[in-house]
């Protein structure tokens, strides 16, 4: 089954995710996105297990649009950890 419980909740999850993103905030959306990665990691879990891997690499493709700058500033933060 491809859309169930889990593919509803994603949809929201984006849905929230891009709502969010349109209002401007002071401290560029940081304390929202960490709400929305601590929500978002389970839900791509329970999205693997009801869905399927294939279903959750999309959900996890779209997340990672919304989510960039965490990502980016992460890989910056790795890079200079690692020392390359």
């Amino acid at each position: 089954m491809i859309l169930g419980h889990a593919s509803l909740a994603a949809c929201l999850w984006l849905v929230i995710a891009n709502v969010v993103a349109m209002f401007p905030s002071r401290d560029n959306h940081w304390k929202v996105a960490y709400l929305l990665i601590a929500i978002g990691v389970p839900l791509l879990g329970w999205l693997t297990m009801q869905s399927g891997p294939w279903v959750a690499l999309i959900f996890l493709a779209a997340g990672a649009s919304v989510l960039r700058w965490p990502l980016i500033h992460l890989t910056r933060w790795l890079r200079g950890r690692i020392g390359d």
